[in-house]
C-alpha cells in the first residue's frame, strides 16, 4: 500500500494555507490557516470513517508565527552548540571511561543518531525552550490554557526541536512522529 492509502503510526500532518478571499472575521490583522490531521491509531484509506482519525483548523497571526519561527530558530541553535560542547567533552574524556560507563550494548545498526539523543540543557538554553514552547502553547491552545509553562513537556532533542521549526515553516509544513512531541501537540489541538 503507498503511503498515501495508510499512516501505520500515529502522526500529525500540518500544513499552512493562506486564502486570498476568504479571510476570518473583521480582524484587520493578516491570519494564516493552519490545517492539521492526526491519527491516533494505525488508519487505511478504506476505514474514513475511523473515530482515531482527526483533523480541524486554526486562524493564526501571520506576525506571531514568523516571530515564534525566529525564536524556534534561535532554539535550534543553540541546541546545537550545546550538542557540540557534548562532543567536545567525550573526545577528551578517556575511551576506556566511556567504555566502562557504557550500560546498554547496541548493535550500529539500533544505535540512536546523535539528533535523537535526549539532551540536558543549560539554564539558559532551558529558558529559552520554556519561552517558545509557551508560546507555541499559546497559539494551538484556547486562551484559558495558554499559561506559561513550567517545564518542558517532551523530550527535548535536537530532531524535536527540528520538526517544531518546520512546523512553523509556512512554505512547507511536516509531518510529526509518534512520541513524546507528538503527544504534547496532540493534547494542545484537542
Amino acid at each position: 500500500e503507498s503511503r498515501a492509502a495508510s499512516a501505520s503510526d500515529k502522526e500529525i500532518d500540518i500544513q499552512w494555507y493562506s486564502p486570498s478571499m476568504a479571510k476570518p472575521s473583521n480582524d484587520t490583522e493578516t491570519k494564516v490557516l493552519l490545517l492539521y490531521a492526526y491519527n491516533t491509531n494505525p488508519v487505511k484509506i478504506s476505514d474514513i470513517t475511523s473515530a482515531s482519525m482527526f483533523s480541524g483548523h486554526l486562524w493564526i497571526s501571520l506576525a506571531r508565527i514568523i516571530s515564534l519561527r525566529e525564536k524556534l530558530s534561535h532554539l535550534k541553535e543553540q541546541v546545537e552548540i550545546l550538542m557540540q560542547g557534548s562532543k567536545i567533552f567525550s573526545t577528551t574524556v578517556p575511551t576506556s571511561f566511556l567504555q566502562q560507563n557504557e550500560t546498554l550494548k547496541r548493535s550500529p545498526s539500533n544505535k540512536p543518531k546523535k539528533s535523537d539523543a535526549k539532551l540536558h540543557l543549560d539554564d539558559k538554553t532551558e529558558e529559552i525552550a520554556k519561552r517558545c514552547l509557551s508560546e507555541v502553547k499559546a497559539l494551538l491552545s484556547v486562551p484559558a490554557r495558554s499559561s506559561p509553562l513550567t517545564e518542558i513537556p517532551f523530550d527535548v532533542t535536537l530532531q524535536s526541536i527540528r520538526i517544531l521549526e518546520d512546523m512553523f515553516n509556512l512554505a512547507n509544513g511536516c509531518v510529526i512522529p509518534e512520541g513524546s512531541l507528538f503527544n504534547w501537540i496532540v493534547s494542545l489541538l484537542h
